[in-house]
């Protein structure tokens, strides 16, 4: 987690912007815990994870568009798989996740 924070720091020295993804509320099975942590870079670049998968997925492109709006949201993914699409994750949980701008 430090090395998330110095990598933070040392991209908004740089006028980056950025937006920080934090996992704030599970349910069943999930990939990662509640104060999981990613850094999204306006570029796309992802710094630290909060599971991987469709999940993080789904908030990279919710993260994308917090740079671009320089609004926080909060995304709520379902970790399910949709059988009439094959997309999803099979976990079987949900996670809540809180973007944040940053810079």
């Amino acid at each position: 987690m430090i090395e998330l924070f110095r990598e933070v720091a040392r991209r908004k020295a740089l006028g980056e912007a950025m937006a920080m993804a934090t996992i704030i509320r599970t349910g069943g099975s999930t990939p990662a815990e509640a104060g999981a942590k990613m850094v999204v870079a306006a570029d796309g670049t992802v710094i630290g994870t909060i599971g991987g998968g469709y999940g993080e997925h789904r908030v990279w492109k919710a993260a994308l568009e917090t740079i671009r709006e320089s609004r926080p949201r909060v995304v709520r993914v379902e970790l399910t798989t949709d059988a009439a699409t094959g997309e999803g994750a099979l976990c079987g949980g949900t996670i809540e996740v809180f973007v944040e701008p940053i810079g």
